[in-house]
């Protein structure tokens, strides 16, 4: 294997824990943000170190070394405490082997070396993603169950019930996408919704098989335990759960694995259903090919985006007493911006503009198409908060008569649908 080798595939393991596990206090603090403005009031804006709040993302760092710090206490009437250690780190750990088969750019062949951009470049593709995010829930039934507590019990049988209903309807919905892109490849799926329909739209899979999407998107939110679909840790009927006798970090992996769940279903259904790392109508072989014009383009909205970003962070956030340090903490971040900007802006000049060899086009092309699918993953993550925030959580219930009474007939119908389309359009 050769070095250069090497090295993309370490930076491939860094940037799915960094995408993963890095990104949770950025979703926790977006979380906020958007609960508190859906609820008309201003989220986490007074925890700082020196001054810098960042617009209340330190708040997130801080509930985390809080967490860190706690004393960790273990009921003394838990009998197996194997186990019940055991399962917060099962769901953890299924997240990130989940994400680590996401592409988030497209191979590139440099030297006759091909280069693919997963931590695990494993064919298997969709398939990888539907076993292992079912096997999230074994740390739930093991966390309720080795718990001792009733409540929790309840909790985890109520997980296994929810993932034993919408895995099928999960399932039906990727057979249905299965049949229209003709791989299970992830890569593959992004390259077919590089094309258009009807000569306007972008042949995402939305646009392709939008009853598909609907469930899939339903049955991720219930199996991420995401409201409205977090009946597994109902407070108002169970106390909390599956969770309920954790403390410390032990809940600290619970909290964090919820989040990364999260992260690899939206990830998921921004490759399957919204062009994964790809522009709408482009492909990306045409991306390398007018690298310049995307690079020009990138340099006009960077400082725009930047300006309206900054100045969104400290809107309504000035300390009536002049003295307050943490008044200094925007004129700092606006130095620290301009700088960002003018690097950046200069790299793009040089190896998008100016240096038109291949290596630097296929470089650059990576490094947009990765620009593009975090900003659709935290579209899609911003999804997932808005909806917890304006739902109610439903009855167990109506939970159920929703899988088994509309998704599952809808799912079967519309597999059907889509084999007999796909075999009158083939012949």
């Amino acid at each position: 294997m050769s070095l250069s080798l090497v090295f993309v595939t370490v930076l491939n393991i860094l940037i799915v824990v960094l995408l993963a596990l890095g990104g949770v206090p950025v979703l926790v603090w977006l979380e906020r943000r958007v609960a508190g403005f859906i609820q008309d009031r201003s989220g986490p804006n007074r925890c700082h170190i020196a001054g810098f709040r960042l617009g209340g993302l330190i708040q997130s760092f801080a509930d985390m070394l809080k967490l860190v710090f706690k004393e960790d206490i273990v009921p003394s009437h838990i009998k197996y405490k194997f186990y019940f250690s055991l399962a917060p780190t099962i769901i953890l750990f299924a997240s990130l082997l989940t994400f680590s088969v996401i592409p988030f750019a497209d191979k590139i062949v440099l030297d006759g070396v091909t280069y693919s951009f997963q931590a695990l470049p494993v064919s298997l593709g969709i398939v990888w993603f539907l076993a292992f995010a079912g096997l999230s829930v074994y740390g739930i039934i093991l966390a309720g169950w080795s718990s001792d507590n009733k409540y929790s019990l309840l909790g985890g049988l109520r997980a296994s019930a929810s993932t034993i209903s919408y895995e099928p309807v999960m399932a039906l919905s990727v057979i249905a996408m299965l049949i229209v892109y003709g791989s299970i490849d992830l890569n593959d799926m992004v390259a077919k919704q590089s094309g258009t329909i009807f000569g306007f739209l972008p042949s995402w899979g939305i646009f392709l098989q939008p009853l598909a999407a609907i469930v899939f998107i339903v049955a991720a939110f219930a199996e991420a335990n995401r409201t409205p679909f977090d009946l597994a840790e109902g407070e108002s009927e169970i106390v909390g759960g599956y969770h309920t006798e954790y403390g410390a970090m032990k809940f600290g992996l619970f909290f964090v694995g919820e989040y990364v769940a999260m992260s690899v279903s939206s990830a998921v259904i921004v490759t399957m259903f919204f062009g994964g790392y790809n522009l709408p109508w482009l492909s990306s072989e045409y991306l390398r090919g007018h690298i310049e014009f995307f690079s020009i383009a990138l340099l006009i909205l960077l400082p725009l985006s930047s300006y309206f970003f900054v100045k969104w962070m400290y809107k309504n956030n000035r300390w009536k007493k002049k003295s307050d340090i943490r008044n200094k903490e925007s004129a700092v971040i606006k130095k620290v911006v301009i700088a960002l900007n003018i690097a950046i802006i200069l790299a793009l000049l040089y190896f998008g503009v100016l240096n038109n060899s291949v290596y630097s086009a296929s470089v650059m092309g990576v490094i947009f198409q990765f620009g593009v699918f975090v900003t659709k993953l935290f579209m899609m993550n911003l999804v997932y908060i808005w909806v917890r925030w304006t739902l109610p959580r439903f009855r167990y219930d109506q939970l159920q008569m929703l899988c088994w009474k509309y998704l599952l007939p809808i799912s079967m119908a519309n597999v059907f649908v889509t084999a007999l389309a796909v075999v009158y359009l083939g012949a």
